[in-house]
């Protein structure tokens, strides 16, 4: 192997790792706490959790393995699973990510209706279609032969080995990923963006009453006026750092993949077998940073984990506690003796 395999091997090792302690961590969450479980995001989150899970116990080590030994790992039944499996979770991974943002949407811009916009049998049904739109083009490339081992990408996914369906398979791939990661970016951009909007709008309002409390307030402190401000610009930003995280790792980790399939059906460009599995590594990261965009570093998860680390250390403490008292207990009669 050479320096750039081994160190790309490396990497997915890491990317597989760190995707499922992370994912692992926010299903803990889920479990442990009945207020995120009540959440209508939360299916979605959950829903999410599942995918990048899967993603990192099937293709993640298949994708390991053929950088390895740079041939297909398993029978061609095993990579015709994977391959299955890759396409379908990564389409529901995408449309859950818009699911969420659709959620966010409804919950800014009408608050007062979203309880009855956005209820549980509402949100299971648009579950229901992100599955059933996920596994539509999984089954036709499996009825059609087009799953198999990419040497470009050492990973089992979509495949086409027969040059006669060359053009089918063009339209095949031009259409999934246009109903995939572009219906996605679309749902994304124009929700977040309608977020924003609401956003900044309410800023306004709040610098507004803000400036004039501060010059009613003509004995204040500086020090209090300049924290005033200074909170000022953060809530400006805060909302801006925010939607421009959700949109910027989806494209930063699914583009540079999506564009490299599409350049890939033209025969005139070359394209180098690392920079096919940079591109695939870039996709896998996607089941690193959900966890942490969309859930873990949120204030409601940091508090169940605290909760969990708490209950946890109390436990240990009064096994230990106990143990020490059946210790000292044995030895009483001992020393009596």
């Amino acid at each position: 192997m050479s320096i750039w395999e081994l160190l790309l091997a490396f990497v997915v090792v890491v990317l597989m790792l760190v995707a499922l302690l992370a994912n692992v961590l926010v299903l803990m969450c889920f479990l442990y706490s009945a207020d995120i479980r009540k959440q209508v995001p939360g299916l979605f989150i959950l829903n999410l959790t599942f995918c990048n899970l899967l993603m990192a116990v099937s293709s993640m080590p298949l994708t390991l393995a053929g950088i390895i030994y740079k041939s297909q790992p398993g029978g061609d039944q095993v990579c015709h699973v994977v391959g299955f499996l890759e396409t379908f979770l990564t389409t529901n991974s995408m449309l859950s990510m818009a699911a969420l943002s659709i959620d966010r949407w409804i919950a800014v811009v009408f608050p007062l209706s979203y309880h009855s916009k956005m209820r549980y049998r509402d949100a299971a049904l648009i579950l229901s279609y992100t599955w059933l739109h996920s596994a539509s083009f999984p089954i036709v490339a499996a009825s059609l032969s087009w799953v198999g081992f990419h040497h470009l990408y050492a990973s089992c996914t979509l495949y086409n080995k027969r040059p006669e369906d060359r053009t089918q398979f063009v339209i095949f791939t031009g259409v999934f990923h246009a109903l995939s990661f572009l219906l996605s970016l679309v749902v994304l951009c124009f929700t977040y963006l309608k977020v924003l909007k609401v956003a900044r709008f309410h800023c306004k309002r709040i610098d507004v009453i803000t400036m004039q409390t501060l010059v009613l307030l003509v004995d204040i402190h500086p020090s209090v006026r300049e924290r005033c401000l200074e909170e000022q610009r953060r809530r400006r930003q805060r909302a801006t750092k925010k939607i421009s995280t959700f949109i910027g790792t989806f494209i930063l980790c699914f583009a540079p993949y999506v564009i490299t399939r599409l350049v890939e059906l033209s025969s005139v460009v070359h394209i180098n077998s690392h920079w096919g599995i940079i591109s695939k590594c870039l996709a896998y990261s996607k089941a690193v940073s959900d966890p942490f965009v969309y859930s873990l570093l949120r204030h409601q998860y940091k508090k169940t984990w605290k909760d969990i680390i708490n209950k946890i250390l109390k436990r240990s403490s009064i096994n230990s506690s106990a143990l020490a008292g059946e210790s000292h207990n044995r030895n009483v009669p001992q020393l009596n003796e």
